[in-house]
């Protein structure tokens, strides 16, 4: 099919596959890519030398791609609340017999620099997505240069105008269903999230450029759904978490396939910014009360976003080598119906009877 969104894409389908840092790299973006959506690469987590990597195989498949940045300002550290984090976890560390002093504290995510887009220059990806707002004016103009399609993340109206004004040449309407992390960037307030169905319409009636709706997209009916609404397209997460291509490993694909992924909760334990994911232990034992964790999940020990991930590595790979997600960030939306194992191309070729239309080329 084409529409005004896959002539800007330059796919045949008006589907992006959302960037999912930790669990994919350019297998998967490439697969939904010859399935005739848009593949993404996630790149917060990428050393400069697998971001060229990953790009020269993605350049060289010839297909339409998306790469994706966060934009957050890296934190001042907090040595008082590092402090505290660590003696809410210290008897987590005791429990595994480990040190909790040798683990050296480190961002785990960086946002999109000068350098990155020195990288990027190299490569000229056609679409570039930012999560929690955009880049620097001058940063964002080098993109332009080049001629990237610009996307970015909005959680309520007020941020959809604001990339709208500043620059953005389409807006991901990412309602309260998405999992990983909200992409909220003018306000922390939580009470001002909205789910999809709801902020998409008004998003679509506030701005000018394509919306595209993000968050509890699992099958062709919500897709049709989403479109009704007035979405030119649609972001898809989770329903490719399982997905042959997908890196999600065994423990977080056999949680996302068991009863356990009808609860999720938006936490901050993990990173230190709220992002959706299936309970797990230390998100129950850690979130607060039962009444302050079931709503919002947040506790309130986590250092500033990036910096909770660093104290957090440890526990995470000595609870998997025992086979348990104890403290394992198992990122998903509230809908996993949609999340089976599968090729890419498969899956897509599901989402797209949404549109009216098969995939091509799988």
């Amino acid at each position: 099919m084409t529409t005004a969104l896959t002539q800007l894409l330059g796919t045949a389908l008006p589907l992006i596959q959302a960037p999912m840092a930790g669990v994919q790299g350019s297998a998967l973006a490439l697969a939904v890519g010859r399935a005739g959506a848009l593949g993404s690469l996630p790149c917060a987590m990428l050393a400069p030398q697998q971001l060229r990597d990953e790009l020269t195989v993605m350049a060289a498949s010839g297909l339409p791609y998306n790469v994706n940045f966060f934009c957050h300002t890296p934190p001042v550290p907090d040595a008082a609340r590092e402090a505290a984090w660590r003696a809410a976890l210290a008897p987590y560390y005791a429990e595994f017999s480990l040190d909790i002093a040798s683990v050296p504290a480190g961002p785990g995510r960086v946002p999109f620099s000068a350098e990155a887009a020195d990288l990027l220059a190299e490569f000229k990806p056609p679409v570039l997505s930012f999560h929690f707002g955009l880049p620097a004016p001058q940063l964002l103009a080098r993109a332009k240069a080049w001629g990237a399609f610009v996307l970015s993340s909005a959680t309520t109206v007020r941020e959809a105008l604001w990339l709208e004004e500043h620059g953005a040449d389409a807006i991901i309407a990412q309602g309260l269903e998405a999992g990983g992390h909200r992409g909220h960037f003018l306000s922390m307030d939580l009470s001002e999230q909205m789910g999809t169905f709801a902020l998409l319409p008004q998003v679509v009636a506030a701005v000018r450029v394509p919306v595209i709706a993000a968050g509890g997209m699992a099958d062709a009916t919500s897709v049709r759904a989403a479109m009704a609404l007035g979405a030119a397209g649609v972001q898809v997460g989770t329903a490719y978490l399982c997905a042959d291509e997908a890196t999600t490993t065994p423990l977080h694909r056999a949680a996302l396939q068991s009863e356990a992924a009808r609860h999720t909760v938006l936490t901050n334990l993990f990173t230190g910014r709220p992002a959706r994911g299936i309970v797990n232990r230390v998100m129950r034992e850690l979130g607060g009360n039962a009444a302050e964790h079931f709503a919002t999940g947040l506790g309130a020990a986590a250092p500033a976003f990036p910096l909770a991930t660093a104290a957090m590595a440890p526990l995470r790979a000595a609870a998997e080598k025992a086979g348990r997600t104890d403290f394992t960030p198992l990122w998903s939306g509230q809908n996993a119906s949609g999340c089976r194992s599968a090729p890419a191309a498969e899956i897509t070729r599901a989402l797209a009877a949404g549109f009216g239309a098969a995939a091509s080329g799988a």
